[in-house]
């Protein structure tokens, strides 16, 4: 009786296999922060308590709306607006910060971290989008949520010659995962529209360019606020 014959596979093919499946389980973790589950539907929003004081914002929302598109069109422009919650986080000299720190100031929040791949690929758009926008009316807030010291962000910034941003940072990532239970951020990076009035106008998951005409023409109108009738 003859024996079946075995049938190897070539340990190149092998290798490559797990390069493919590697990978797909880094998107997971990247843009997911942990394994798939369910059927991917987005946890819905948990609004404050107080998420009325945001109510004046609907002439805003209704005019961002049309903006989201092209290269921001992943922004989802709440109508209402939101009350955040409190948010909070070191900034660059080592003290405690928090969203109110910035009262007045339209915002682009962006969280991320130095291992999310496409965090490290948006940020110089971000750098420019500051350097030709930024200002006593509008600035791009990036936090960084790596855990451990702030040697490896600060090193990451320092090798792509971004100093424009600052170093703010929360590493114990509490300030993430809060808006992860609020149905706001799935994974990294994430992105938060926030009104002078502190009020959430719209959020993105997933990157984006940020110095792109679309970026902009969307800011130009967070900073000129709600439109007058």
């Amino acid at each position: 009786m003859s024996s079946a014959r075995s049938r190897h596979i070539p340990t190149p093919v092998l290798v490559a296999i797990a390069i493919v499946l590697g990978a797909a389980a880094g998107v997971w973790w990247v843009y997911g922060m942990g394994p798939p589950s369910g059927n991917g539907v987005a946890a819905p929003v948990v609004a404050s308590d107080d998420s009325a004081s945001c109510t004046g914002n609907d002439a805003l929302s209704a005019a961002l709306e049309p903006l989201a598109r092209g290269e921001v069109a992943a922004m989802d422009i709440r109508e209402p607006a939101l009350t955040l919650p409190p948010l909070t986080f070191d900034d660059s000299a080592g003290e405690r910060r928090s969203l109110d720190d910035f009262s007045g100031t339209p915002l682009l929040v962006n969280f991320w971290a130095t291992w999310c791949a496409p965090c490290r690929a948006e940020m110089p758009a971000l750098a420019q989008l500051q350097e030709e926008m930024g200002g006593d009316d509008f600035q791009v807030l990036a936090i960084n949520i790596d855990t451990g010291d702030r040697s490896k962000p600060e090193a990451f910034l320092d090798e792509i010659g971004v100093s424009n941003l600052g170093l703010y940072r929360d590493a114990t990532m509490d300030v993430f995962n809060i808006l992860k239970k609020r149905g706001l951020a799935f994974g990294l990076p994430a992105t938060l529209l926030v009104g002078a009035d502190g009020c959430l106008l719209g959020v993105m998951n997933g990157p984006a360019e940020w110095a792109s005409p679309d970026a902009k023409a969307l800011i130009a109108q967070l900073k000129a606020g709600t439109p007058q009738s």
